[in-house]
């Protein structure tokens, strides 16, 4: 029986209506001149990890589904370079590119007005945070249900010191209670609107941030702050642009899972994949699942084919090949690679010249090869990494820079190819079992080692997705053991684990 939950009019309690916002739109404040970096452009308009850093902070809130509509506010005098960055980087959610004011509450008040009258959500967010995720813009739109102002903070680590004219120390504030503000800062339409209004009858009014606008102007309104992150910098000095430019080479996306068997079939029929150093390991593994699901599998290697990626003849035949078949090449893996362990001076020319040739040149030849094909069918290119990229180890030289280096390509080529509809991506998997690493290393405990099939799954997933100049981090699952092979495969991939 439905209950009846009408309250007579004699008892009812007027309350505050509902909130009903009829959108949520991104302002992004893009009005800094780089003066501090010392530059001749506007900040935002700087190169990182291969793109404008405001096209990186854009392609974040273009991607958050909680946002419909972004704005965004230009310094003066580079309303066209803005407009040409998200016209081709293909950003449908931009709806205005407009000129800033002179101030940043001048530049508020412009934004408002370009938002229009109604209800809706507001965040503003500086266009040099590049960093900022989409858990942060979830969880500020999500505040807004409850909160009519919102704000982004994280701990301060050090102590704060407050100081006079004298820079002599006159009180040092309790940290625990401290925070160090971020952007965005998200508002109910009608509470900034409202607190703006109040500020102009205040001659002294002098916006920093908007937050700061509310917290004065109207005292009682609760200002929900919810947790940052350490990433999400802005970029004002010069170290800053290379602590993001190394963020970003760190960042490691995630490629999103699919759990429905029949979505990998409907992905994958009819498509054509080819894999270079697929005869063993996670080549191997991911020719097989590949299969499973209905593409049609070229796999190449040393060994197998007498297949060299280094060599630009066989990669042009053994590309030829595929083509020929089918008619179409949409994906090309290059899972080959050697590792030799040793310290360089010790290093012969020709183990130097091996390393240097399979690891890197290689994956440079399939690169310029591949693209007349995946420009055809806007395919995929897949690298694959180490995590020793992110750190040169000793005795291992040449495989650390080497897998350093294809993060670099893989970024690079990702922008040089967009405009082709070519995507680029690498896979960065932790220890793996696989006969290479075998060879290296010997025998380890299983608990500790990647499965070879696990990194596969992954990579089918990378290949079937969006992503592009993303370097994805492939883990093992608590208690994952990788699955042995049996005896006649595990003596065919011991003898093929330096074939490439």
């Amino acid at each position: 029986m439905t209950q009846d939950h009408t309250v007579a009019p004699a008892t009812a309690k007027a309350g505050p209506a509902p909130w009903r916002p009829s959108r949520t739109v991104a302002v992004v404040l893009a009005g800094g001149t780089g003066t501090r970096l010392g530059l001749g452009i506007p900040k935002q308009l700087l190169k990182i990890a291969g793109k404008p850093i405001i096209e990186h902070t854009l392609a974040v809130f273009e991607a958050a589904p909680e946002i419909d509509e972004i704005v965004v506010l230009m310094a003066t005098g580079h309303v066209a370079d803005a407009q040409q960055i998200v016209d081709k980087a293909g950003f449908r959610k931009v709806t205005k590119v407009i000129e800033g004011g002179d101030t940043r509450n001048a530049t508020t008040r412009i934004a408002l007005d370009a938002v229009g009258e109604g209800d809706c959500n507001i965040l503003f967010h500086d266009a040099v945070r590049p960093l900022v995720s989409g858990r942060i813009v979830r969880e500020c739109v999500n505040a807004l249900w409850t909160y009519s102002a919102v704000d982004v903070a994280i701990p301060s680590a050090d102590t704060i010191v407050q100081v006079d004219e004298d820079d002599c120390i006159t009180d040092i504030p309790v940290r625990s209670s401290l925070r160090r503000g971020q952007t965005p800062q998200a508002f109910r339409s009608g509470t900034i609107r409202e607190a703006y209004r109040l500020a102009e009858g205040d001659p002294h009014f002098a916006a920093t941030d908007d937050c700061g606008v509310v917290l004065r102007y109207l005292p009682g309104t609760p200002i929900k702050v919810i947790d940052g992150s350490d990433e999400n910098i802005k970029v004002t000095h010069p170290v800053d642009v290379h602590l993001a430019d190394k963020l970003f080479q760190l960042a490691a996306a995630q490629a999103p899972r699919v759990t429905d068997e029949r979505s990998y079939t409907e992905e994958l029929t009819g498509r054509t994949i080819v894999i270079f150093g697929g005869s063993y390991g996670i080549g191997h593994d991911l020719a097989e699942l590949a299969r499973r699901y209905g593409a049609q599998v070229f796999p190449f290697s040393r060994s197998s084919t007498g297949t060299h990626v280094e060599r630009a003849e066989d990669v042009e035949a053994a590309l030829k090949t595929a083509f020929e078949a089918t008619g179409r090449i949409d994906h090309v893996v290059v899972t080959a690679g050697i590792l030799e362990k040793g310290a360089l001076a010790e290093m012969d020319q020709e183990t130097m010249d091996r390393v240097l040739q399979v690891n890197f040149v290689g994956p440079v030849i399939v690169a310029r090869q591949s693209l007349p094909y995946l420009q055809q069918t806007k395919g995929q290119l897949l690298l694959y990494t180490s995590s020793s990229y992110t750190r040169g180890r000793a005795r291992y030289a040449l495989y650390s820079s080497t897998k350093a280096a294809l993060v670099n390509l893989t970024q690079a080529l990702s922008d040089e190819w967009a405009e082709f509809g070519v995507r680029v991506n690498c896979v960065n998997p932790e220890r793996t079992a696989t006969p290479m690493r075998t060879k290296a290393f010997g025998e380890e405990p299983e608990h500790t080692l990647l499965a070879a099939e696990t990194v596969a799954r992954s990579s089918l997933d990378v290949l079937i997705s969006d992503l592009t100049g993303q370097v994805i981090d492939v883990r093992r699952a608590p208690g994952e053991v990788p699955t042995q092979p049996g005896p006649a495969r595990a003596e065919r991939d011991a003898s093929l684990a330096d074939a490439g």
